[in-house]
């Protein structure tokens, strides 16, 4: 197994990796949109919320040397099952191969945040 850490994605706020890469599995912890270069909370609704934790995303599978095209199952956290749309119509611009996916609503997040997601990536081949 190998731990995979970027500092262009948020340092773990905790006692876990930013991801694990585990045979031919990338298992990268729940990102929530916090600003890597601040260490903040960033985003006032949903939407900018969840372009900040894609993009977060993205820089972890980056740095374990893959991409979005490779996630092959994502689960998705929202504060408000409201919210479910205007997570989608972002989620939707990162995710374009369309994983499996799990999205449920959870009674609070942390940071109080409104969304997290977290990504299982194949880096084998294709």
């Amino acid at each position: 197994m190998q731990k995979i850490a970027t500092d262009k994605a948020p340092a773990a706020i905790g006692p876990y990796s930013q991801a694990i890469k585990a045979g031919d599995f990338l298992y990268a912890s729940g990102q929530i949109p916090i600003n890597p270069a601040t260490g903040e909370i960033e985003g006032s609704d949903v939407s900018q919320q969840a372009d900040l934790v894609c993009k977060n995303i993205g820089e972890i599978l980056k740095a374990a040397g893959t991409d979005y095209e490779h996630v092959v199952k994502t689960s998705c956290f929202l504060a408000e099952m409201s919210d479910f749309g205007a997570f989608n119509a972002v989620y939707e611009k990162y995710f374009t191969s369309k994983p499996a996916r799990s999205c449920v609503a959870v009674k609070q997040l942390p940071k109080d945040v409104l969304c997290e997601v977290e990504v299982i990536a194949y880096l084998g081949k294709d």
